[in-house]
This record gives structure tokens, C-alpha cells and sequence, in this order.
């Protein structure tokens, strides 16, 4: 681990850029008008920079535990995770040719035990705590990610703000970190867009909700936008953040021929399709989806569903 937040992703070292993916977990504490901030010491992410606490998703860890977890660790207080208020994509170049993409959640918190008024945690991770209002917060140089969560101007760093003088571990080789983006996509009628799970891949004629792995540097609402085109030959708007899945698979067997210790963290999104089409897999042929279409909710409660859209679909009428 380095500055509080686990790694994943692909090849490092040699010429070249080496690609890295990770999962970031946040929350938003208020106290009256007041938000609770950290920041960042010499061993954090951004030294000496001020965000919203928060921090690793470990291997194989859900993240509304995850930022339970890190804001304990960084605050002193135990909190609660409720709505998913955002998501967010950053990428950020660092040492050994390394571009490093976090994919950062944001969760509404209500503290259920402790005190923090303040301080320094001195692990060298965060080095002060402190309550702020949104006015006294915008006085302070800020991440751009808490900027823009908390609705105020966004700032760029300046380089060389990001800590990086620590060197990437190397990945594990027989674990993979996923993190993907999908849609409880319906049309005006309420009919459901589903996606049949091809042969060779976990999961396989099983109909899935659309959406996929996200590509680096990619923002989690433009992935799953590119994938309905790709899976189901519609054109899409992102109406709101239903949440957060997380799965684990400690021995997926799929194209790669042997069994993967896989970690998958999926954002689910409603999604309108305001002028629905017949549905067609556009994406290259050998892709995950055979298949996909249009079902009512009695067509969907009949077909052999994926946890994911069992879940999604199942939620849908409240």
C-alpha cells in the first residue's frame, strides 16, 4: 500500500507507461453547517493538501465497509454509510512511467460514536483533522475531487503536489481489481434492457445488467454510456446513482484459462433511453455479451438473471 490506498492493475517497469487502477472510498460527515476535512501528512497522497477523509478499498473489501474502516483509522469516529452522492475518475502521472487512474466514491456519512475536535493523528498519513465550513473550507487548498463533491471551485494542484516519492509495490499476480459501471436502463413503456453473458466468461448465459470495466482515464457515466451503444445499440442519458455492488470471486476462470482471485466494483446508474431501438450487440465480435433486449418486468422475473440485475430490478418499484 502506499498513502492509505491499495493498487491493481497492469504491467509496470521496462519502457513504456505502465497502467494502474485503484478504488478510493470517502465520506461526507456534516455537523450542522460545518463538513469534517483531513489532511494530508508527509506519507499521504497529497501532502500537505486538504480532503474529505477516507481511503483504501482493501482486496475483496465492499466499500461502504472500506470508508467505515479509513474514516475510523483517520478521524477517531464511528460512522454509518447512507447514499452514494458521487463518483469520480482522476489519473495522474507518477514515477517509473506509471499512469495511476482512481476511481473515488463518495458516501453521505452519520456518525453513530466518537469525538473529533480536531487535531493530529500523527500516522503520518493525516496530519490534522479539523470541522470546517463550506466558506472556511474554500480558503484552503483543497483536492480537486473534495472541491468539486462539495460544490465549491474546483483548482487545479500545482505538479509535483501528488505524493509520489514512494515506490509502486508490484501487483499481485493472481488478483485482479475490476471496476465497472451499469445501468438499470428501462424506455418510457418500463421495459427493462438486459444482456446475455456469452459463453467462455463467469457468469454465462445469465442476462446482466449493460455496462462494463470502465477504460483508464474514463469517467464511470462515459463507460457506461460507450457500452450501451456497444451492447445494446442505444443512446442513453444518465438520470441518477442508485448505489454501489460489490463482488468477489476468489477463483473466476475466464479467458485468461486460469482460475483469478477477481475483485469487482460496480456503480449501478438508472439510465433512460428516451427513443428506444431494437436491441443489437454492436461491439466486436469474441466480447462478453451474446445477446441483448427488451423485456417488461414479468419477461425479466422469468429469465435467469444475474445478481447484479436481480438486485437492480428488484429495487426498481420503490
Amino acid at each position: 500500500m502506499i498513502g492509505g490506498v491499495g493498487w491493481a492493475g497492469g504491467p509496470r517497469g521496462g519502457a513504456g507507461v505502465g497502467f494502474v487502477r485503484r478504488v478510493g472510498v470517502y465520506g461526507v460527515l456534516s455537523d450542522g453547517e460545518r463538513v469534517l476535512v483531513v489532511r494530508d501528512g508527509v506519507e499521504g497522497e497529497f501532502p500537505g493538501v486538504w480532503r474529505l477523509p477516507g481511503g483504501a478499498v482493501a482486496h475483496a473489501e465492499h466499500p461502504e465497509r472500506a470508508v467505515v474502516r479509513a474514516v475510523a483509522e483517520q478521524t477517531g469516529l464511528t460512522v454509518a454509510p447512507g447514499r452514494l452522492r458521487a463518483v469520480i475518475a482522476d489519473v495522474t502521472s507518477c514515477p517509473e512511467g506509471v499512469s495511476l487512474h482512481t476511481d473515488r466514491l463518495f458516501f453521505d456519512l452519520t456518525q453513530r460514536d466518537g469525538r473529533s475536535d480536531g487535531g493530529s493523528p500523527g500516522d503520518g498519513l493525516v496530519d490534522r483533522v479539523r470541522w470546517l465550513t463550506l466558506d472556511e473550507a474554500a480558503g484552503l487548498s483543497l483536492t480537486p475531487f473534495t472541491a468539486e463533491v462539495l460544490g465549491l471551485p474546483v483548482t487545479p494542484l500545482p505538479p509535483g503536489t501528488h505524493g509520489s516519492g514512494q515506490s509502486l509495490p508490484p501487483a499481485h499476480p493472481d488478483r485482479r481489481l475490476r471496476f465497472g459501471a451499469y445501468g438499470l436502463v428501462t424506455d418510457p413503456a418500463g421495459r427493462f434492457l438486459l444482456t446475455q453473458i456469452a459463453e467462455g466468461y463467469p457468469g454465462a448465459g445469465l442476462w446482466h445488467l449493460p455496462g462494463g470495466g470502465t477504460d483508464h482515464g474514463e469517467q464511470p457515466t462515459t463507460g457506461l454510456l460507450r457500452e450501451l451503444v456497444e451492447e445494446g445499440g442505444q443512446l442513453g442519458r444518465v438520470v441518477e446513482l442508485l448505489g454501489v455492488d460489490n463482488l468477489h470471486n476468489p477463483a473466476a476462470l475466464g479467458p485468461e484459462g486460469r482460475p483469478l482471485d477477481w475483485h469487482g466494483v460496480r456503480v449501478i446508474y438508472r439510465v433512460l433511453v428516451d427513443v428506444p431501438t431494437d436491441a443489437v450487440v454492436t461491439e466486436s465480435a469474441g466480447g462478453s455479451t451474446a445477446r441483448a433486449g427488451w423485456f417488461t418486468r414479468a419477461e425479466a422475473g422469468d429469465l435467469p438473471l444475474s445478481d447484479i440485475a436481480a438486485l437492480a430490478i428488484g429495487q426498481s418499484g420503490r
